[in-house]
């Protein structure tokens, strides 16, 4: 790794990743912070560190294939550092890996998650920002979970044409920020929530300065509920009705409704041909679903807490990987979107367990 946890001029990504670039992301002042706040710290010497576990079920989005064990010995391979000097870390079964899991839960994941993934584009961020708005997508996926009766119970299965579907499912809905790729704001229940219902927890994240890009020119008002009828508490919204000439397949008419009011300030013209950015998100909850979980992998976790616990790491993962990719973009003079996140997971993945690898920096190092 480069000096302070930076990647040199170049940006390389190959050059760059070991293990550290985990604790890179998430220094462990700021797990510890988390695991103080939830109360998680660890209590007795025979445990494995606790800001070891979190690790750990970070790591774990990385191989999702690989068994409990590889993955914990892909992680401590020449990263004592991370025990706090205590010696090597043994968990010797399957079983002792599950309750260090099960001790530290899911809301210290979810603490970092919050604490730590915010939208990482800086001003020289190619294709973030328009006349000084962050854009920002909003949309929703779902997760396949072990088909167990506990998980059913806690997250519902969802019915298809054929009856139910083969697997309990966990819905989540969150922004992405466009340019970076990265995943914020997200929420997650079980499938028998709706997305509309998880849009109203996530979309209170945006910012003044963030554009949300969500589906001649007219200004109308949107009503919560059934206020409606009674015209109260209405938001004073920009519709925009535009076509697509020449592309096959096209809808008749596409519809955009903004809160940017005055047409000096952003055209309909300009907002029509920003529009498709939203799709972003479908991107990286491809990125998320197929390249980093793997296409049609059923979450390993069997308790409701360890699949919360599960998701979250798949979202930490998500933006150690972006962050990084992001900073090589920078160096490079790239857009983001230009470079290989499928092509980013490999060399994670093939560098994590490399020996000799050191702290990235001396702040992951302080106890």
């Amino acid at each position: 790794m480069a000096g302070a946890g930076r990647v040199g001029a170049g940006g390389r990504i190959a050059d760059f990743v070991t293990v550290g670039f985990i604790a890179r992301a998430f220094p462990r002042s700021q797990v510890r912070q988390v695991l103080a706040q939830t109360g998680k710290t660890s209590q007795r010497e025979r445990e494995p560190p606790a800001h070891l576990v979190v690790y750990y079920v970070i790591a774990m989005a990385l191989f999702m294939n690989a068994s409990c064990r590889e993955v914990l010995r892909c992680l401590l391979e020449g990263v004592h550092w991370l025990s706090d000097g205590a010696g090597a870390v043994r968990i010797a079964t399957k079983s002792g890996i599950s309750q260090a899991r099960s001790r530290l839960g899911s809301q210290a994941m979810e603490r970092l998650y919050e604490a730590a993934v915010k939208p990482i584009s800086g001003a020289h961020t190619r294709g973030a920002w328009f006349k000084g708005r962050r854009l920002v997508s909003l949309d929703g996926s779902t997760f396949d979970v072990a088909d167990d009766p506990a998980l059913e119970a806690a997250f519902g299965r969802p019915g298809n044409s054929h009856g139910e579907s083969a697997f309990p499912q966990v819905r989540m809905v969150g922004l992405v920020e466009s340019g970076a790729h990265v995943l914020f704001a997200a929420k997650i229940a079980g499938c028998n929530v709706g997305e509309l219902t998880l849009a109203r927890q996530v979309i209170p994240a945006l910012g003044a300065q963030m554009l949300c890009l969500a589906d001649g020119s007219y200004l109308s008002r949107i009503y919560p509920g059934d206020k409606r009828k009674r015209q109260s508490d209405g938001i004073r919204v920009r519709v925009i009705d535009y076509r697509l000439y020449g592309v096959a397949d096209a809808e008749p008419m596409h519809r955009l409704v903004t809160t940017i009011l005055d047409p000096a300030e952003a055209s309909a013209t300009e907002l029509a041909a920003l529009n498709h950015e939203r799709w972003e998100i479908e991107t990286v909850l491809g990125e998320i679903k197929t390249h980093l979980r793997g296409s049609k992998i059923v979450l390993r976790s069997k308790t409701p807490d360890l699949v919360r616990q599960e998701i979250y790491g798949l979202l930490l993962a998500h933006f150690a990987i972006r962050g990084l990719m992001h900073e090589a973009a920078l160096k490079a003079d790239e857009d983001p979107d230009r470079l290989s996140f499928i092509h980013a997971v490999r060399v994670v993945r093939r560098k994590i367990a490399a020996f000799g690898c050191v702290p990235p920096s001396q702040e992951n190092c302080a106890a």
